[in-house]
């Protein structure tokens, strides 16, 4: 998928660091993707409604709640956009609890086009699955 044609598709990121929200805001709008920036949970939870097809990135360590919280109270929500949860050193615990949520786990550090290729295989099998 190129950047050209990538340029339509929608990334909602959360996390609370101003300069890992910031940095992958930067990186994702360079390969052509519209992405738009949550500090907290509870700041993504307040425009859910409003939300766009596409996919959320979301880190598991939020100051107001975590990740795999923030996606059941999307999901109640019948929010149904993939989602990619950014984590360092998951524990099996924990990859299985995302796997039963129905979120992929990306580990930090974020090497490479990582994150940007978990990004482009969800919104393809999103794209599939709605044609």
């Amino acid at each position: 998928m190129s950047a050209r044609s990538s340029s339509k598709l929608n990334v909602v990121v959360v996390d609370d660091d101003p300069a890992v929200l910031n940095s992958l805001k930067f990186s994702l709008e360079i390969e052509g993707l519209s992405v738009s920036c949550y500090h907290s949970g509870t700041e993504l939870l307040g425009v859910a409604d409003s939300l766009k097809p596409g996919c959320m990135v979301i880190d598991y360590h939020l100051f107001d709640m975590n990740g795999l919280e923030l996606l059941r109270k999307l999901r109640d929500r019948h929010i149904s956009n993939p989602v990619l949860l950014i984590t360092s050193f998951p524990s099996a615990a924990l990859r299985k609890q995302a796997a039963e949520a129905g979120a992929q786990i990306v580990e930090k550090p974020l090497f490479g086009n990582l994150l940007l290729d978990a990004i482009r295989g969800a919104l393809a099998r999103q794209a599939a699955a709605r044609s």
